[in-house]
């Protein structure tokens, strides 16, 4: 059973692929990147699967890669996944995620169309969702507030859309706020952990720059997520979409203090706000149910939001353990992290 992930060298993808060699003893794992990509996420499996350049905004590209692989199953987890940075660079948001899918669609019609594919949406779709709403479920209406909540509505549709007109087996997803270790640092509770384990090794000021700290989101563990994906393409049905959630918020806030509950250092840490990890426009709050999910496969949350934090803070401990930045005394980073997620 061969399976391609398009995005393994990241967050979602990375912990996918483990879950897949460590559980499905029949499949073949094969996964897409390109020139610049970190393989960093794979480093401790990578001789257990096969990579292929692609180019997902190539349609020859991603071509090349269905037609050598010929998969079972398609995982498309590859894209601009990171809200703040498309108010920088919608253009390149929507082209990415939207022309991306868009070539994956075409060449698995073109080449492969018994091939069934799973596509990870997002709860931004949802954007401004009324306090009646909650919690969220599959029918509410989307009501995206970033140029990246568009882009993942239009890959909902474009999904649902080739499904009706063409057939292709396609289920659709929508992941709600996951973390956990391998988390890249532009993201609100990964770069929280990122400063406090710099700041417990004596690299950082003991300073914890922030942003909005008052949304709520429902905050799920990556692994949770990745075993949803994968029952989903199991026993989903085609052309139908479901939420992978925990039915639980939390603010950014209670998520920082759980950070700094577990650090020696956190008394004795600044909070400090930064203007620049401010939206120009914020969803309040993101909370949905699982129900309709649980009902097709069974599926449930089992990692509790202190484990996930706690693996994510000992994730950032290893790796500033393993370099040796220096001392950083300037105010707000280089880059620019909003908060919430």
């Amino acid at each position: 059973m061969k399976v391609l992930i398009f995005g393994i060298t990241g967050f979602a993808g990375s912990h996918l692929a483990e879950y897949i060699l460590d559980n499905i003893e029949e499949a073949e794992v094969y996964g897409t990147i390109r020139w610049r990509s970190n393989r960093r996420n794979v480093t401790a499996f990578e001789s257990k699967i096969k990579l292929y350049d692609c180019e997902l905004r190539d349609f020859k590209s991603v071509c090349e890669v269905i037609e050598a692989v010929k998969p079972k199953y398609i995982f498309h987890l590859a894209g601009h996944s990171f809200v703040p940075a498309s108010w920088n660079s919608p253009n390149d948001t929507l082209i990415n995620n939207i022309l991306g899918e868009l070539n994956i669609f075409e060449a698995v019609r073109k080449i492969s169309p018994d091939c069934r594919i799973l596509i990870s949406c997002s709860s931004e779709e949802y954007g401004i969702v009324y306090e009646e709403e909650l919690p969220i479920r599959e029918e509410n209406p989307l009501r995206p507030l970033s140029p990246h909540g568009v882009s993942k509505a239009a890959q909902d549709l474009l999904g649902f859309q080739y499904f009706h007109s063409y057939g292709l087996d396609i289920v659709r997803t929508r992941a709600f706020n996951h973390t956990g270790p391998r988390q890249s640092e532009v993201f609100a509770t990964s770069n929280f952990a990122k400063q406090i384990a710099e700041i417990e090794a004596g690299l950082r000021i003991p300073v914890v720059y922030v942003g909005n700290l008052d949304s709520r989101r429902d905050f799920i563990d990556v692994r949770d997520v990745v075993y949803g994906y994968w029952l989903a393409l199991q026993k989903g049905k085609a052309g139908d979409v479901y939420q992978i959630c925990t039915g639980n918020a939390y603010t950014i806030r209670q998520i920082l203090n759980t950070l700094m509950n577990l650090s020696p250092i956190g008394k004795s840490v600044e909070i400090k706000v930064d203007p620049s990890r401010i939206r120009p426009s914020d969803v309040p709050v993101l909370l949905g149910s699982y129900k309709k999910f649980y009902r097709v496969t069974g599926w449930e949350p089992k990692i509790a939001i202190e484990k996930t934090i706690t693996d994510l803070l000992n994730h950032w401990r290893r790796v500033t353990n393993n370099s040796k930045p220096q001392l950083q005394t300037h105010e707000p980073a280089d880059f620019v992290v909003n908060s919430p997620l």
